[in-house]
């Protein structure tokens, strides 16, 4: 087996394996890579020696620290462990599970945070709920990330190990296995990676080269270096990992976190070259592959083609249609939802419409203009992926409280309506088809106690600035507040819960089996409101969706049109004669030929 690793700084390098070392030699065809070949097998621990650390890491007397592989796979005991060997072709089944087909237009999303999707926390224990969301009827499971991170429990965008599994959650073998069932359940597989930036303890990066520059400066400290001498190697690596969860675990799509957060100056820049190299593997395997990016930006730019001049990435988060729901549903006007509060339901038109309310609109909560009209005619709805609540919008909340901590199940209803039947691509968190009774709060588990102590006084100094007392915030390191997050599967059995719950598999029936719900044509959306009453009403072709978000009943005009009640959350009259339609307080309906 060739072992091989990128360390321009070195003078010489050595490979531990087990108990023997090894020294590397230079390659003479890539310059600053090392390699040495070597007899091993699956779970065979390694690491690398570099002289540069001899006089930096290493106290006198001791030896110097042997590092984990940057590209190793495993990290049997966490991120300041051995590296250990993977074989990849033990990992599946001879003949595995066919990867579900579905493209992104036909797609309904459901991000998964594989810690807390169960008490166990683990592949597996997820794994054996799929077939709960099999018959939800949602076509892929999105991971929050799963990369190594110091500790057992966070959220996963402190990984430091951007090749590595999380071992505490089943290591390789254990995603290997989740992504089997999820195929034999004929669910696709997207996973959340972060590239912006990586966690603060547990990385050994910089030892190795200059992955980070100071050229620019980030919420994180220095930027991942994409643009500055030896990004080259950097970018390789990104794009190397991006690739190894497509190929080696047979990952339908990526999740790009925060890309505006990605400091790059060059002419052809990291996404592109990202989205261009997942291209050409989707051509080479015949597999239709996606990268989504989370991006704050209002930028169509963003997914449009290359040979438009775009970054041609597959699709992007849509903040703006969340802000402007989530106000209309609560009310709220603090921090950024200050744009959409003034009329919310206008706002929301706007985005079902137009995909970005800020398209060079005036921002007040930025003090500045912001964001970039979308070509209607030109940008597929697809483009975009809506949804009323994700892991940021509940868990970056003080109390990391969901909507249904404050809503009925009505309102939730409706929130449901408009992100299921609405025109983008619909993206669910888990527990909010069923109303979920549990928080989903900000946890952290690092084993460095001034790190831990740092984190636990940042999050309380942030909220106190908004009027929350110290004690009222959950203690991140506190393992209770991770206990807190986990869902309850007894709830779905619950009466409330289980009828919130049928009417989501309802929605998601009607979006698969309506041609209609998923018209790529923004410009063919129709969208009609009354902000003073509280109702929103819009059409996509034959299909008219009503949402009713006052506690009082409602009449809506439809016009003419023979439409029928396909579904609706309370009983419900089909149209007259005049179109008229009488929907009762916080309720919704779809209504069809």
């Amino acid at each position: 087996m060739q072992f091989e690793v990128w360390a321009p700084q070195a003078g010489q390098v050595g490979l531990r394996l087990n108990d023997s070392t090894r020294n590397m030699a230079p390659d003479p065809e890539r310059a600053g890579w090392w390699y040495v070949e070597a007899p091993a097998a699956d779970g065979d621990r390694y690491g690398f020696l570099l002289d540069t650390d001899r006089d930096t890491d290493a106290p006198d007397g001791q030896a110097p620290p042997v590092r984990p592989d940057p590209r190793g796979r495993r990290l049997p005991d966490g991120p300041d462990g051995l590296s250990a060997v993977v074989d990849f072709e033990a990992l599946f089944p001879e003949v595995p599970a066919p990867a579900p087909r579905t493209s992104l237009q036909d797609a309904v999303l459901y991000e998964l945070h594989i810690g807390t999707f169960t008490p166990e926390g683990t592949f597996d224990a997820a794994a054996a709920r799929l077939p709960h969301l099999a018959a939800l009827g949602v076509t892929h499971v999105e991971l929050m990330p799963v990369c190594s991170f110091p500790g057992r429990h966070g959220w996963g965008y402190d990984g430091v190990a951007p090749w590595a599994v999380h071992e505490p959650y089943g290591g390789p073998a254990g995603l290997a296995r989740f992504v089997e069932a999820a195929h034999g359940a004929g669910l696709g597989v997207v996973l959340d990676v972060v590239h912006n930036h990586l966690g603060p303890s547990g990385n050994h990066l910089p030892a190795f080269g200059p992955y980070f520059t100071d050229t620019h400066h980030t919420p994180w400290g220095a930027a991942v270096n994409l643009d500055a001498p030896g990004s080259d190697e950097v970018r390789a690596y990104l794009i190397g990992s991006a690739l190894g969860w497509l190929r080696d675990y047979r990952i339908d799509g990526l999740r790009l976190d925060a890309v505006h957060a990605l400091a790059d100056g060059r002419a052809l820049t990291f996404l592109e070259e990202l989205a261009a190299a997942v291209d050409a593997f989707g051509v080479e395997t015949a597999r239709p592959l996606f990268l989504i990016a989370e991006s704050d930006q209002c930028d169509p730019r963003t997914t449009t083609p290359r040979t438009a001049g775009g970054l041609g990435l597959t699709a992007q988060w849509n903040d703006d249609f969340h802000h402007a729901l989530h106000c209309a549903l609560t009310g709220e006007s603090q921090g950024y939802y200050a744009d959409f509060a003034g009329a919310p339901l206008g706002a929301l038109a706007k985005t079902m419409t137009r995909a970005f309310f800020h398209d060079g609109t005036w921002s007040s909560f930025r003090g500045r203009t912001h964001g970039r009209p979308v070509d209607r005619r030109r940008t597929p709805a697809h483009r975009f992926l809506g949804y009323a609540q994700t892991h940021d919008q509940v868990g970056n909340r003080a109390l990391g409280d969901r909507l249904a901590a404050s809503l009925s199940p009505g309102l939730l209803a409706c929130a449901a309506t408009l992100a299921l039947t609405g025109p983008f691509v619909p993206m669910l968190f888990m527990g909010e088809e069923w109303g979920a009774g549990t928080p989903w709060q900000y946890f952290t588990d690092h084993p460095d106690p001034a790190l831990a102590e740092a984190v636990r006084t940042g999050r309380r100094r942030e909220f106190a600035a908004h009027g929350w007392k110290a004690e009222e915030i959950p203690d991140p390191q506190d393992p209770a507040t991770r206990e807190r997050s986990c869902l309850d599967w007894a709830e779905p059995e619950a009466a409330a819960h289980a009828r919130l719950l049928e009417w989501y598999r309802t929605l998601i029936a009607l979006r698969r089996t309506l041609p209609d719900l998923r018209d790529p044509d923004l410009a063919a959306v129709r969208v009609a409101c009354d902000e003073e009453r509280r109702w929103v009403t819009f059409r996509r072709g034959d299909v008219r969706v009503a949402v009713n978000l006052s506690a009082e009943p409602v009449t809506i005009a439809l016009g003419r049109n023979g439409v029928r009640v396909l579904a609706s959350w309370e009983p419900l009259e089909h149209p007259g004669p005049d179109g008229r339609l009488h929907l009762a307080g916080e309720s919704a309906a779809v209504l069809g030929p």
